[in-house]
């Protein structure tokens, strides 16, 4: 079997309401939908993220760099997924985006060709999880409005973006928390938004209202600072935009620098370094959360299966499919209810899409 093609579409992702963190606004995600094709008629399909404010990438350079790879992988098993990194990592530095959908899509014919679902095929700890849903910023009332109708909806887990305005934060939570009872697990994602003294101050307020964790507090190059923060407060402190590989999780556990690791496939380069990411952890005695981007059904159903494959990963957050207005040709999977995510039992991703 070889490659013999690798085709790229992209597409705009319209969010539902106005997607508000510490980092940036959006009403619109832009992606690019990837599909390898090889000789045997067994193809794959993935997704790259244009996310620029994290991993630097826009649609254009995903374009120029799926092109630029196709020449290089075109006549290669897809099945030799490590030499295909090693090609991808000679050829281009960074670009984790990019080769994160090619790597999802040859995870997919992996799985359609072991004629199984891809969480059987990376490990089969679980076909089930549960993510939480986002409640982005905005005023305190909006958020606990908010907040309501997910938990009338019946989802069971919030994650509260912080990192504006400190009391204000610590505001929103306690409200949020009066609202939705203790029943519910809360979590807080900073991304990026403190100083190291307004972090402390908040982590160590917001406890009383039973916050689980806390992602990212402040800048991704602070390793010091996420160290300092987490000697001085019993909140688990998550790093999230610090980690895009092994290297770095090692960086951060030697640091004493967390408590988890919120692996995401667009920062990992895809499933093969996530992997990587989650042994390195399990290995330390650090537990580890998926994430996502704003990203389609493709992305969030290939973190899924590799979420619900790896025992060491106990927390998920793949909301994206829930905030965006999803494309009309495409579908399957998993299922939904309520946050619950069942994964299908169909080959590889299980995906239906027209491309």
């Amino acid at each position: 079997m070889k490659i013999t093609k690798i085709h790229a579409k992209s597409v705009e992702l319209k969010l539902i309401e106005p997607f508000v963190t510490a980092a940036l606004t959006r009403t619109h995600q832009s992606t690019v939908l990837v599909k390898v094709e090889t000789d045997e008629g067994v193809f794959g399909i993935g997704e790259s993220v244009a996310t620029r404010h994290i991993v630097g990438e826009t649609i254009d350079s995903i374009l120029a760099s799926l092109k630029e790879l196709e020449i290089q992988l075109i006549g290669i098993n897809p099945l030799n997924i490590e030499l295909i990194h090693s090609i991808m990592d000679k050829y281009l530095v960074y670009n984790s985006g990019a080769k994160a959908g090619i790597d999802i899509a040859l995870y997919d014919i992996k799985g359609k060709i072991m004629n199984a679902p891809l969480y059987k095929v990376l490990g089969g700890f679980r076909n089930t999880l549960e993510t939480d849903v986002t409640i982005s910023i905005d005023s305190i009332d909006n958020m606990v409005s908010s907040a309501l109708k997910s938990v009338n909806k019946g989802f069971k887990e919030l994650k509260i973006k912080i990192g504006l305005d400190p009391k204000k934060d610590i505001e929103a939570i306690k409200r949020i928390r009066e609202a939705v009872g203790s029943d519910v697990s809360l979590k807080a994602d900073a991304n990026q938004g403190y100083s190291i003294t307004d972090a402390i101050i908040v982590l160590n307020e917001i406890l009383k209202y039973d916050i689980i964790l806390t992602e990212q507090p402040v800048p991704y190059w602070d390793i010091n600072g996420m160290a300092q923060i987490r000697s001085k407060t019993n909140m688990p402190v998550v790093t999230d935009e610090a980690v895009h590989n092994h290297y770095d999780a090692m960086k951060y556990i030697k640091s004493d620098a967390c408590d988890m690791v919120n692996i995401k496939l667009m920062k990992s380069a895809g499933i093969f370094k996530a992997e990587k990411i989650n042994a390195v952890c399990e290995a330390s005695n650090i537990r580890c959360m998926v994430g996502c981007m704003v990203e389609s059904r493709v992305a969030i159903a290939a973190g899924a299966h590799f979420a619900a494959s790896k025992k060491n990963i106990i927390e998920t957050d793949l909301d994206a499919f829930l905030l965006t207005e999803e494309l009309p040709y495409l579908s399957g999977g998993f299922t939904n209810k309520n946050g619950n995510i069942t994964l299908l039992e169909s080959p590889g991703l299980g995906l239906e899409v027209e491309f």
